[in-house]
């Protein structure tokens, strides 16, 4: 009996993957990804942060996902889009229209895997959510939303999969993706969430390869590694940080994908987008971590100031917390000459106060040890909050 076409044109699609090849620094970065993950979804950060975080890191995702195939919107705009807020000319509502079209679909994947987080791969999943992606948009001809493509893709030097197999592939895919090659050993329970990485960039790579929709396949695939990520636990705001990842790397996710296919191999591509989300995971955390800084920050300088029995209370209170946001925006102290007018309620305070008022206010935030004086101006003394973050040069030196 005559084999299918894509065994002798794409030998490399086999759903398989020798994770014994895997080298040992990426099995170690997969480890601090599962580390840091974990960091993040139990991060403590006010209603106000968190919801703030969950909006940068969404349209930052959205953003990503259709910036990678042309789309030109700012992040600004990519949030107003999110927040329904966002008006464009009508040449450029497409644009908008990709970006909410990816909403869409990411709603109706999360809202599926809030029902049932064990809910088998299908490829009448996979159809429906290129179909939203596509909904509403200019396509070439002979494109239609949610269908298998009919006809030969060549996508740069890369020629995807016969079109005839395209059916069987993403049932194939869909098989391998229930199955258990990406489970974790009884023994090594820990490895759950590396191997759901792995899992997510590999399904990633291996719709890419097939590209079994006339278009959107990327988008799709993308939104496929990050259903595997929620599905295996993963929290959201980490979810979208390997679209992200693809984006500002743009060239290099693209001569990876072109190397994959070439080398008929996906260690490579699976290492670099598992650098790429270590990264991304990084500076994620660096953010929570300023967020809950300042957060406790300002929590000591209420404490400190105890309960405000008056005005001039109330006003170094509004000073110090004032020179804290403002020495962090600048990352330099703030020259005693700005102090007065640094906001419009500090202003006000000071409209009708002489310079010896505000020597008082300092000489007063500074007896509290909220506030030091440096060369450059005033910043906040912060390190006393730093607790067990300080170094050992810290310790020795008080």
């Amino acid at each position: 009996m005559p084999g299918r076409a894509y065994e002798e044109s794409h030998p490399f699609i086999d759903f398989r993957l020798d994770l014994r090849e895997t080298a040992a620094g990426t099995w170690a970065l997969l480890g601090e990804a599962k580390s840091k993950s974990e960091h993040i979804g139990g991060a403590l950060l006010s209603p106000q942060a968190s919801a703030e975080l969950m909006q940068v890191y969404l349209a930052k995702g959205f953003l990503a996902t259709t910036a990678i195939e042309g789309n030109t919107l700012s992040e600004d705009e990519a949030r107003a889009v999110l927040d329904g807020t966002l008006s464009l000319p009508p040449s450029r509502e497409y644009l908008a229209r990709e970006i909410e079209n990816v909403i869409a679909a990411y709603n109706e994947a999360k809202d599926e895997l809030s029902a049932d987080p064990l809910l088998p791969f299908s490829a009448e999943r996979l159809m429906r959510y290129n179909e939203a992606i596509l909904s509403g948009l200019e396509l070439e001809e002979g494109v239609v939303p949610g269908e298998l493509r009919r006809h030969s893709v060549v996508v740069g030097r890369y020629r995807a999969a016969p079109a005839a197999d395209c059916g069987y592939l993403v049932e194939r895919l869909c098989e391998w993706l229930n199955g258990d090659d990406f489970e974790p050993p009884p023994e090594a329970p820990e490895l759950a969430a590396p191997l759901a990485i792995v899992k997510a960039v590999a399904a990633h790579l291996y719709l890419a390869w097939i590209h079994p929709f006339g278009d959107g396949n990327g988008r799709t695939a993308r939104l496929l590694e990050l259903q595997i990520l929620l599905g295996a636990g993963f929290p959201l705001a980490t979810c979208q940080l390997l679209s992200n990842h693809y984006n500002q790397t743009r060239t290099e996710y693209y001569r990876q994908l072109d190397a994959a296919s070439r080398h008929g191999s996906e260690n490579d591509f699976i290492a670099y987008a598992i650098r790429g989300f270590v990264d991304q995971l990084r500076e994620q955390l660096d953010l929570i971590w300023r967020q809950q800084f300042e957060d406790r920050w300002e929590q000591h300088v209420y404490q400190r100031f105890g309960e405000l029995r008056g005005q001039s209370d109330q006003r170094r209170l509004r000073l110090v917390l004032a020179v804290s946001r403002e020495t962090w925006r600048r990352g330099a102290p703030v020259p005693r000459g700005d102090l007065a007018t640094l906001t419009p309620e500090l202003a006000r305070d000071y409209a009708t106060k002489t310079d010896k008022t505000l020597t008082r206010d300092l000489n007063a935030i500074l007896r509290l040890g909220l506030l030091r004086r440096e060369k450059a101006g005033l910043s906040p003394a912060d390190d006393a909050i730093l607790g067990l973050r300080q170094g050992i040069r810290g310790v020795l030196s008080d």
